[in-house]
Formats: C-alpha cells, sequence, structure tokens
C-alpha cells in the first residue's frame, strides 16, 4: 500500500525558513513525480512545487520561485521543500503527492494518484 507522509510544518516569523519532508513508500516511484500542494484558509488548493523522480526535473509556481526550493534523496525516497524568506501569504496546510502526470501537467493536481494527510506552515508577520 502505498503512504505519502509530510512532516516539517510549524510556526515561524515572516523572513524565516522552513523545511518540508515527504516520505514515500510501497512501491516503485522512478517514473513518477513528487508535487507539493497547498490550501489556504477558504481558498483552492494550488501547485507549489515538483519535481520528477527519474530526471530531477522541477517546476515552480511563480509565487514561490526564487524562494522555495524541492529536491529529492532517491535512496530514502523522500522529497523536501526548503522554504526560504518565508511570507504571511504562505500559510497553508501543505500537501505531498505523487503520480505520473503527463508532460505539460506536472502542475495539475489531478495528476497526482496519492497524497498525504497535510502539514500545517503558518507564517506570522
Amino acid at each position: 500500500q502505498v503512504q505519502v507522509v509530510e512532516s516539517g510544518g510549524g510556526l515561524v516569523q515572516a523572513g524565516t525558513s522552513l523545511r518540508l519532508s515527504c516520505a514515500a513508500s510501497g512501491r516503485t516511484f522512478s517514473n513518477y513525480a513528487m508535487g507539493w500542494f497547498r490550501q489556504a484558509p477558504g481558498k483552492e488548493r494550488e501547485f507549489v512545487a515538483a519535481i520528477r523522480w527519474n530526471s530531477g526535473t522541477t517546476s515552480y509556481a511563480d509565487s514561490v520561485k526564487g524562494r522555495f526550493t524541492i529536491s529529492r534523496d532517491n535512496a530514502k525516497i523522500t522529497v523536501y521543500l526548503q522554504m526560504n524568506s518565508l511570507k504571511p501569504e504562505d500559510t497553508a496546510v501543505y500537501y505531498c503527492a505523487t503520480g505520473s502526470p503527463p508532460q505539460g501537467m506536472i502542475r495539475s493536481s489531478r495528476a497526482y494518484i496519492y497524497w498525504g494527510q497535510g502539514t500545517q506552515v503558518t507564517v506570522s508577520s
């Protein structure tokens, strides 16, 4: 059974950093991608960043580009989201997901099959 487990959320001040982790297990993910999405209260879930396991190709939302970095540890089957220069508008529940998105759909939540439970990130001003 596939499991996706996020960790690392918390309450931080604006301008500081936080690193989220996402550990996946239960199948071979070599042809998959791992994505981070977030959902703030009253808003729709939105794409944050993604990485393909095989190639390491990454994709970022414009709102986080230059501040967030996604990376992977193939041996640990773990993906990290390093979040720097955090802003209050980054406050949300962050979800990790994995799936096999076709070319051009890596930013679409519909392309991901397995989802974690989410981890809360709160950035105070």
